[in-house]
């Protein structure tokens, strides 16, 4: 019955497509104005923004808080700043007491402007073992873009194809230690690059503009196919 169905991603439309569905891509935007891309930090230590907390307990495992947690154990020149939203901070407290990682982490359980946390960070990282617990595009990756950040996300989320494909940041492969680890491996090697496209793409493909437009096509081509069939 629908005459289109909008998808943030690729592979969504194709499974749609096939099923005899017409489907197209209409990436999410974000209020660009609210960012700034600023020089990232100059100290030693890489530092990474992890802004979607979990809901559940069950969730620190598979949204890789653990994993991070984890990585931060075996590199000392890794600090970690989480977002969190006043749900089982605690428990989160207790945890990275638990792993003896509290000089590098920083939970921040309040509102903040994530423009000046940005500021502070070198990327920005969403794990997830499957897709259907996080966004196709998580907006706080697209913030980190905006701000020209590069990003870490992991291989099951829709977001992953499109990072791999743009350069602008690094897929994570699955939501251990060890691929959190080569994957901050690589993004700490070839950083400068990640950085740039990071810049690049955040700004062209994720503003509100041309999400509208994208939006706009559809009811374009949809009216247009009518028209012609009246």
């Amino acid at each position: 019955r629908f005459a289109q169905v909008g998808v943030q991603d690729e592979a969504t439309a194709a499974q749609l497509r096939t099923w005899g569905a017409e489907a197209a891509v209409v990436q999410p935007g974000v209020d660009l104005a609210r960012f700034t891309c600023t020089p990232p930090p100059s100290c030693g230590d890489f530092h990474l923004l992890m802004a979607s907390a979990p809901w559940t307990p069950a969730q620190f495992r598979t949204k890789g808080v653990d994993a991070l947690l984890a990585a931060a154990q075996r590199n000392p020149r890794l600090r970690l700043t989480f977002l969190w939203r006043g749900v089982l901070a605690e428990e989160m407290a207790r945890r990275v007491a638990a792993a003896g990682v509290q000089e590098q982490v920083q939970v921040i359980d309040a509102v903040v402007d994530v423009n000046q946390v940005l500021a502070g960070v070198h990327a920005a990282v969403v794990l997830a073992e499957t897709g259907s617990i996080v966004k196709a595009y998580p907006h706080s990756l697209l913030d980190a873009l905006a701000a020209g950040r590069p990003v870490m996300v992991s291989r099951a989320i829709p977001m992953a194809d499109y990072v791999a494909r743009t350069g602008c940041g690094v897929v994570v492969d699955a939501v251990t230690p060890e691929a959190v680890a080569a994957a901050l491996a690589t993004l700490v090697q070839e950083y400068a690059a990640r950085q740039a496209a990071a810049g690049e793409v955040g700004r062209r493909d994720f503003s509100q503009q041309a999400m509208v437009a994208a939006l706009g096509a559809i009811y374009q081509e949809v009216l247009s196919t009518r028209r012609k069939a009246e």
